[in-house]
């Protein structure tokens, strides 16, 4: 599925908790989209259970149960998730819950990275702001304050 690593847009992971084990679908048209507005590519997708002893399982697709149609992944595996990664995945999934652990690229930047790559650049460190930090900073910055200090009392 990854032809030519060099060609690559920047790899992101998500792991996405469905307490109760309870998947609408909703968010899956929205998925469907990015993939085919060729936004992201879906390099893996594989939906695991935790069961209330611990036992994480992965999921077959056509086991998960509800009205959502999972088809449309079926096939979907680059091979990058290893037992390691699933592991860590089921450790942050609450016991009696599922979850989908989405492995994707984020085509939109592949030739700016390709390019950065070309000039020599690296990237040397990433990540994400969650966004209750963010809504955090941004009240502080409206309370007079600085983002990530407390707003004083005047």
């Amino acid at each position: 599925m990854i032809d030519d690593v060099e060609e690559l847009g920047p790899v992101d992971y998500l792991v996405v908790e469905f307490p109760g084990n309870r998947m609408t679908g909703e968010g899956l048209p929205l998925l469907i989209d990015l993939a085919d507005r060729q936004i992201i590519r879906i390099l893996d997708l594989l939906f695991v259970g935790k069961e209330t002893d611990g036992t994480l399982t992965v999921m077959e697709l056509s086991d998960i149960d509800g009205d959502v149609d999972l088809t449309v992944f079926e096939g979907v595996s680059s091979g990058l998730l290893g037992q390691d990664d699933l592991d860590e995945a089921g450790a942050v999934i609450e016991p009696g819950n599922s979850a989908a652990v989405l492995v994707y690229e984020n085509t939109w930047a592949a030739p700016f990275a390709r390019a950065m790559r070309r000039s020599g650049a690296q990237l040397v460190a990433g990540g994400r702001i969650p966004v209750q930090a963010l809504l955090a900073s941004l009240d502080a910055v409206e309370e007079g304050g600085m983002p990530g200090q407390e707003a004083s009392a005047a």
